[in-house]
């Protein structure tokens, strides 16, 4: 079927779809957004992080027990 409608066409037409495809391809990849930088963290942040990550956990047991009058496991 796309042979004979290839033929019906001509051989010099053959090529204008695949090549309108191809410029709307480029355009698209020219108009999207560059990609950002990851943001790095220092060692000194990340242990920051998770210092009051752990802290908070502390506390979120130390209420959780305080409330239940159950001891600690």
């Amino acid at each position: 079927m796309f042979s004979i409608t290839m033929w019906k066409i001509g051989c010099r037409h053959r090529w204008i779809l695949p090549g309108i495809g191809l410029v709307l391809v480029s355009i698209g990849g020219c108009a999207a957004e560059a990609p950002k930088p990851a943001s790095t963290m220092t060692q000194e942040q990340v242990r920051d992080h998770a210092e009051k990550a752990f802290d908070k956990l502390k506390q979120e047991e130390k209420n959780r027990t305080v409330g239940s009058g159950v001891g600690p496991y």
